[in-house]
């Protein structure tokens, strides 16, 4: 037993503890025969820092990661970084800045190595971070989503899509990116109200008959209209169906044609169309017979206006916002300016540029999300996965149901590049042509390796041509080219296949987390208590595991696909933010479920990624605003650890996570926490003082004593609402229970109880208890658990590697537990009474009993010495004559004689007096709160203040009422 330091220090204990466990291996899975149980964190950017959002998500994993191992099992907690394509380009880039260098005075390749320098340098931090909030991952086979393993699975992935007709090109409208020069997904759009314009334009027809009316709040664009579309039932515009109108500016002839996209009742009815800039009126195009090859594309990659029609040069290279204030100036000039309103406009921005999205025109790479949506609709609906809280259910079927084709194709240097080699297409032996404004004017060859690609693009073009390959790509989508070339110029006949300079997004190679960080496509993993040969956690490989003369794409044989896994695939739970749902989650049980699931052949129960997703809420500022940086509203984890310790955060997260409801930030309740963390050290303390120390048994001491049975019936009770909690992933009832049972049960009753008359069976008892309590506390609680675990006793093994105690119900004594209860709720009341009639604390008074049954006076008469020391009253025989208190407690009452103690006219009219004030103040809140303006008008947190403060004086003329009554 080590004596403790009068005071608790987090800071001197959690780093010791952390090393230690890392160093011991202790993290690592490593329990051969036992059952497995995995879990993947959400791979924070390789560009982040620990924010209070990775607390929660974190501090959560870690709760059911270090629980699972106590409860026996070979617990993995898979850890790692993604590569963050565009978040981690824009800070090699602004780094590069200061130096006054950007990416195109390098080459790629070049640039490339200078971001891999930077990760190595600085990429880490976040992961040295999470190790501070006390995060038991396996370090020891951390994980990149660019490493050499993951990058072969991305590889083989996208290549076996392709082949399964489920990955394509596609010419299609993007979110496209000016700032950042690539496109971006729906989900990294953000959509904000901005004071804008609606203008009326006048469109004339062709034979001068008259015009049409048009709006729009980007008159810019119209340099790009190609029609003008009406309601087919609108019969204003029936006899002008198939005419046309002549654009202003640039004097094209566009048709009229009709779509149900036309609202009659909206404006004028008649609609302007620009396929090339609109996603509804891409697809009214479509439906008009245009196809996307046709379809004009008004600007470049920046956003500035290039030819795509008749434009005139005066425009020509003008940002479009400048280009929209002279297209304005031009309509007005010629007439065809009808009008401008004032509007509030719904407008997209980047979320990482901060730049308004521009739909664009551009050819990309897209997955067929809808087929790969199905089987995992069918997942959550089948209870293969569960989703809690179940309420995120209709939001997940909605959005899978009508999910679009999936972009996956980013304009980037830093990514997996996209495995695909483009040459011209073979008319004849001797003829290859190349259009690149045709998605069909180019022959790609998808392969995982250059080498594949050439072997493919051989067979394709003959023997008789020279394959050749180059890593720059056959245009620039930036500048549409319309030419036919032949090719064989020289007697050498070669043809040059060029390597797409895309790279993928994010989001696709980390769909593939929970199965590429194991292993995967390897052919077949085994457990390695080594952990050696591989790097990816407790998996190796033997060559004779190797099939050979697999097919393309890679079904994999009977159950391989889940032996490869080592028995950790699907994994247990994933936990994430609600808000990655559809960016991360989704995606991740489309991909598993496909490839892990033998392309159907394997049943859903096992081809799903993950068992259960718990999604949690957002940690919001203190008054329930979402936390920004521009708001100044963000909280510092890091700052909270430093003033408080890793331990109280992590149990105010937990405590406060009630089934993804949103977290309020309250620095008041992370010191709440930390004083909790106190109060056990200091109860330990008084344990180490009193000859108690740590239990040499799993199962309870035998007790004699009621307060000892008591003590250990209340210790299995916590124990069982623990796990049912857990069990159900209710964090907050499971923090809240072993608080309880603690701070109250434990610390505040049964050691006060004990006090005076500690033997060598409370000794035994209170050495179990606690042992209990730090065995289920270390989950939530690891560092300052781990640390009075040593203290206590000298040990053969560290406590997160302990046994998680059975909660045994033939252990509850429920007469034990009826009498202290009932001693305590008797000690409670006359304590309340003693301190409402301001009766001096170190006063004994007479205690009288009035009605009490056999069983009280039995109880009174064991627990005499208790309720002397505890109430500082003595049983007296007789009736109490005088003023009183009186305190009920079930069928007897207990008379506390007052005369002589207190002067009891005074304080009836002191308590008269407040109960008149604490009812004034009570009425004249509900006037406040009943008064609709106020509720409607005042800020919400000051309706709120008022509610509390109205709950607050409420309880207290309640409470000061009960108190004169004891008067009697």
């Amino acid at each position: 037993m080590t004596e403790l330091p009068k005071t608790f220090d987090p800071a001197t204990i959690e780093a010791r503890w952390y090393a230690h466990w890392e160093e011991e291996g202790l993290f690592h899975p490593d329990r051969p025969g036992a059952e497995p149980w995995t879990i993947v964190n959400p791979p924070p950017n390789v560009t982040g820092s620990l924010h209070i959002g990775h607390a929660l998500d974190n501090t959560l994993q870690d709760i059911l990661t270090r629980h699972a191992r106590l409860k026996g099992k070979d617990a993995l907690w898979v850890v790692g970084t993604d590569h963050a394509g565009i978040a981690t380009q824009m800070v090699v880039e602004r780094n590069m800045a200061l130096h006054q260098q950007k990416r195109t005075d390098f080459t790629r390749e070049e640039f490339v190595a200078k971001v891999w320098d930077w990760k190595a340098e600085s990429g880490g931090e976040i992961t040295r971070q999470l190790r501070r909030l006390g995060c038991s991952m396996d370090w020891a086979n951390e994980r990149f989503t660019m490493d050499e393993g993951f990058s072969k699975a991305v590889l083989k992935v996208f290549v076996d899509l392709y082949n399964e007709g489920l990955l394509y090109r596609d010419k299609r409208l993007v979110n496209w990116d000016p700032g950042l020069g690539t496109a971006i997904s729906d989900l990294e759009v953000e959509t904000r109200e901005v004071q804008g314009k609606f203008w009326h334009l006048s469109y004339p027809l062709e034979d001068g008959s008259g015009a049409i009316s048009v709006a729009t709040t980007r008159p810019e664009t119209m340099l790009a209209d190609m029609a003008v579309a009406v309601n087919p039932s609108d019969e204003r515009y029936a006899a002008l169906v198939g005419k046309n109108v002549r654009l202003p500016i640039t004097g094209r002839l566009i048709p009229i044609v009709t779509d149900e996209h036309a609202d009659p009742e909206l404006g004028s009815g008649a609609v302007k169309i620009t396929p090339g800039h609109d996603f509804n009126d891409f697809e009214v195009g479509k439906r008009a017979g245009f196809k996307a090859s046709d379809m004009l594309n008004m600007l470049d990659a920046k956003a500035a206006v290039v030819q795509c029609g008749g434009i005139p040069d005066e425009l020509l290279g003008l940002d479009r916002f400048e280009a929209r204030k002279r297209v304005v100036e031009l309509l007005e000039a010629s007439g065809n300016l009808e009008r401008v309103e004032d509007r509030t406009i719904q407008t997209p921005y980047g979320d990482r540029s901060g730049q308004v999205i521009e739909p664009w025109l551009t050819d990309q790479w897209y997955v067929d999300a809808a087929t790969l949506a199905k089987p995992a609709i069918e997942a959550v609906r089948s209870g293969a996965i569960r989703i809690v809280p179940k309420t995120w259910e209709k939001t997940f079927f909605n959005w899978m149901e009508n999910i679009q084709p999936w972009c996956v194709s980013r304009q980037l240097w830093w990514g997996h590049r996209i495995p695909a080699w483009f040459g011209p297409i073979k008319v004849s032996d001797d003829t290859l042509v190349e259009d690149p404004t045709e998605i069909s004017g180019l022959r790609a060859f998808v392969a995982e390796t250059e080498e594949e690609a050439v072997s493919i693009a051989r067979a394709y073009y003959g023997d008789h041509w020279a394959i050749l390959t180059s890593n720059d790509a056959p245009w620039n989508p930036a500048v549409p080219m319309s030419h036919e070339s032949t090719f064989g110029r020289d007697a050498l006949k070669s043809v040059v296949l060029h390597r797409d300079s895309d790279v993928l997004d994010t989001w696709f190679s980390s769909a593939l987390w929970p199965f590429a960080t194991l292993g995967w496509p390897e052919p077949q993993a085994r457990p390695s208590p080594s952990g050696e040969g591989t790097g990816v956690g407790s998996l190796s490989l033997t060559e004779s595991d190797v099939p050979a003369d697999r097919p393309h794409p890679n079904p994999s044989p009977e159950g391989e696909g889940l032996k490869k896994l080592a028995g950790r695939y699907p994994n247990d739970v994933l936990i994430s933010g609600f808000d990655i749902l559809f960016f991360w989650n989704a995606r991740m049980m489309m991909q598993g479920i496909h490839f892990m699931g033998d392309q159907g052949r394997r049943p859903l129960t096992e081809s799903v990624p993950f068992k259960t997703l718990y999604l949690h809420g957002l940690v919001r500022a203190a008054d329930g605003q979402k936390m920004s940086k521009s708001k100044g509203n963000t909280v510092d984890p890091l700052g909270l650890i430093d003033k408080y310790g890793a331990d109280a955060l992590r149990f105010f997260m937990a405590a406060m996570e009630s089934q993804g409801r949103d977290i309020k930030m309250d620095e008041k309740r992370v010191e709440g926490y930390r004083n909790f963390a106190t109060k056990l050290w200091n109860a330990s303390r008084f344990c180490q003082a009193n000859g108690i120390g740590g239990s040499a048994t799993l199962e309870p001491p035998v007790a004699t004593l009621a307060v000892n049975k008591w003590i250990v019936g209340e210790c299995v009770k916590t124990i069982q609402a623990v796990d049912l909690a857990l069990a159900d992933y209710r964090f907050d009832a499971a923090a809240n229970a072993i608080y309880q049972f603690v701070w109250s049960q434990f610390c505040d009753w049964y050691l006060e109880l004990i006090k005076g008359s500690i033997d060598e069976e409370t000794k035994a008892v209170a050495g179990w208890v606690l042992d209990q309590i730090l065995v289920v506390l270390h989950p939530f609680m690891p560092f300052i658990t781990e640390e009075l675990w040593h203290a206590l006793s000298s040990r053969e093994h560290d406590l997160i590697v302990a046994q998680w105690p059975m909660a045994d119900a033939r252990a509850i004594d429920p007469a034990a537990g009826q009498e202290i209860d009932w001693l305590i709720r008797l000690v409670s009341e006359v304590r309340t009474a003693r301190t409402e009639l301001n009766v001096s604390p170190g006063a004994r008074l007479p205690l009288h009993v009035r009605g009490a049954n056999e069983a009280t006076d039995a109880r009174l008469a064991r627990q005499a010495t208790a309720l002397a020391r505890l109430a500082r009253v003595d049983r007296v025989e007789g009736n109490a004559s005088g003023g009183a208190a009186q305190v009920v407690v079930d069928e007897a009452t207990f008379v506390l004689p007052l005369e002589g103690v207190i002067d009891l006219d005074a304080e009836r009219a002191r308590l008269t007096k407040a109960i008149a004030a604490a009812e004034k103040e009570r009425d004249g809140l509900a006037g406040r709160l009943g008064n609709p303006s106020f509720v409607e008008r005042a800020k919400p947190e000051a309706v709120e203040k008022a509610k509390a403060d109205h709950a607050e004086k409420s309880a207290e003329a309640e409470r000061l009422t009960a108190a004169l009554a004891r008067l009697g």
